[in-house]
């Protein structure tokens, strides 16, 4: 049975009394080192590549992976201290609220890239197109599925004026060190 506290969006332990603890699966390891000049999405960075270092206990949950050509990475923002709910993110000079950006200096600091998957030998993977700093912390993997994960019709919000902007102006500076 819950308790008030357990319901109350105010109680110390959070949203339905629920305590998040999350567990690092394995090490992202990429040539970016700084921030200032990384690429900010996956797509700018083709050609970039990195891999994961899984930990030996997970190993078996790569079963069939090698037949997917594209995986999509949940990880930490292990560079980031605190947050802002207000950003001016990149690719903008106005603020916006953190929710409607994918700056990285959020309430979680979680972020999520889809990358290129190109080889997997043992619990080490070998992917592309990495836009993460050297030793994130991952914390999970899923398949990219484009039935599943593609939209159309589409509403892009403050992006929209950005849309066409070219691949090489996708970097970073260093605004949320």
């Amino acid at each position: 049975m819950n308790t008030k506290d357990e319901t109350n969006i105010n109680s110390p332990l959070g949203v339905g009394g629920l305590q998040i603890i999350l567990n690092p699966i394995g090490i992202i390891r990429t040539p970016h080192t700084d921030v200032k000049n990384m690429p900010i999405q996956p797509i700018a960075a083709e050609g970039i590549r990195g891999t994961i270092e899984l930990l030996p206990e997970y190993a078996a949950g790569l079963k069939d992976i090698e037949g997917f050509s594209h995986l999509t990475l949940i990880y930490r923002f292990h560079k980031i201290e605190g947050y802002e709910l207000e950003v001016v993110p990149f690719m903008d000079t106005v603020a916006h609220g953190i929710f409607a950006s994918k700056a990285p200096k959020r309430p979680n600091a979680i972020g999520i890239s889809t990358v290129k998957l190109l080889a997997v030998e043992g619990s080490i993977l070998h992917i592309e197109q990495v836009d993460m700093l050297d030793g994130t912390p991952l914390i999970d993997i899923k398949p990219f599925y484009p039935r599943y994960d593609n939209r159309e019709n589409v509403k892009i919000g403050w992006l929209e004026k950005n849309k066409n902007l070219p691949l090489d102006k996708l970097r970073s500076d260093e605004r949320f060190k």
